[in-house]
């Protein structure tokens, strides 16, 4: 059965990328993808699961909760197993109860069938990212590079090999940031009704980060340099009741309540130093202050792990994952340049997502491979940036001032 899951995975993935693209790029990327789906197969049963590389350990705690949750499904019969009736899955609902629905068509455990879902996933937020950049105005060849440069991303190949949540988690943020900038450039009432939807979600996989998104969302409803208009105000209001809703009406039950802590949590200096534990632990001398040397922790939450660096095997690897980034961040400095002329409006959007995100994990940084995992979103929504420099290099300096906007009307 696990075998008939992937088949279906695949079948899926074409259906995505042939709705979402183009006829001619839908024919170049499925191939792509269709390689990047299979490579994180392969490297489920021949890495992750084969004991080569000793990395993880909450994927295979989501398999058991999955597990718990289709016990009882045969209890008490379908239905949303909540907060209230398992703590555990504050957080991390939507992807345990979508292994749990694998498990029980395969009729006991399935890793394989499992990653072949999450590897669906992956791939869905390579074509995002293209259609992204697109609406950045980066032209086909660059939005290309950047989708074949997602897909292989050594980290993000990694933890999207098995049943991790933080290709769930990165997939919902770029998502709604794809959205939000859509809604600046052309406001329609049924893109925040999807967007409603990617925040349920997203709350239900990494719940914080609902908040890290909110903020550059209601500056692209703002339109920044726009003024009011009916449906922008209507739909402001609509997002600010949202937040109200969650605020009052969510945060006061005591499964949620601990989200309001996650933050005090993340920074004290007892789970700091428990962090830094393992061949990966960072240690700061900031007197237990989440705020001191602020600089340094900035460094590496940016750019670790550091060529010189000694750890694991799979801190080994990440070096390869941290050139790229190297390249990627310098390229979406030159981009953001580009954007900061032409389209402001959009960059800020942007801006409010990375640099709030950066310093908030900086805060919390004390071990390398956490914040390898962490840092994902904040990579890919930069290198975004690097797509619209990558199509000034290729027009020879110029880019045209219409942005190629690609709107949500296949999906």
């Amino acid at each position: 059965m696990e075998y008939i899951v992937v088949a279906v995975a695949v079948v899926a993935l074409a259906v995505i990328v042939h709705a979402s693209l183009e006829g001619a790029v839908a024919r170049r990327a499925f191939p792509v993808l269709l390689l990047a789906f299979a490579a994180r197969l392969l490297v489920h049963v021949f890495v992750t699961r084969s004991g080569v590389i000793h990395y993880g350990g909450d994927n295979r705690v989501y398999e058991v909760w999955a597990t718990e949750i289709v016990a009882s499904w045969k209890s008490a019969g379908f239905h949303v197993v909540t907060a209230e009736e398992n703590p555990a899955l504050a957080g991390v609902a939507l992807p345990c109860h979508l292994f749990a629905v694998v498990i029980y068509l395969c009729g006991g455990p399935a890793p394989l069938a499992c990653t072949a879902v999450v590897a669906v996933v992956a791939c869905a937020l390579c074509v995002v990212m293209y259609r992204f950049a697109r609406l950045l105005g980066a032209d086909e060849r660059a939005a290309f590079l950047l989708l074949v440069v997602t897909a292989f991303l050594p980290s993000f190949l990694l933890h999207t090999s098995d049943t991790y949540k933080d290709g769930f988690n990165a997939f919902l943020v770029v998502a709604s940031l794809y959205l939000g900038v859509s809604m600046a450039r052309r406001f329609e009432v049924r893109k925040v009704l999807i967007l409603g939807c990617l925040l349920w979600a997203l709350w239900n996989v990494r719940s914080y980060m609902v908040f890290m998104c909110l903020v550059p969302l209601a500056v692209s409803l703002l339109g920044v340099d726009r003024g009011f208009s009916p449906r922008r105000l209507l739909a402001f209001g609509a997002l600010l009741a949202g937040a109200a809703f969650i605020y009052y009406g969510v945060i006061g039950t005591a499964a949620v309540e601990a989200l309001m802590d996650q933050l005090d949590t993340g920074q004290s200096d007892v789970v700091r130093q428990a962090n830094g534990d393992g061949g990966s632990g960072v240690s700061f001398d900031d007197g237990g202050s989440a705020w001191s040397s602020l600089g340094l922790k900035l460094l590496y939450t940016v750019f670790s792990p550091f060529p010189w660096a000694q750890g694991s095997l799979a801190l080994q690897l990440g070096k390869i994952d941290a050139l790229i980034s190297y390249f990627l961040l310098f390229a979406a400095v030159r981009g953001a340049r580009f954007l900061w002329r032409t389209d402001r409006r959009v960059l800020i959007i942007l801006l409010f997502f990375l640099v709030p995100g950066v310093i908030v994990y900086s805060t919390t940084m004390a071990n390398v491979g956490l914040i390898f995992r962490q840092r994902m979103p904040i990579v890919m929504v930069a290198s975004l940036l690097a797509a619209v420099r990558w199509t000034r290099n290729s027009r020879g300096g110029q880019q045209s001032n219409a942005p190629a906007e690609i709107e949500l009307n296949r999906i």
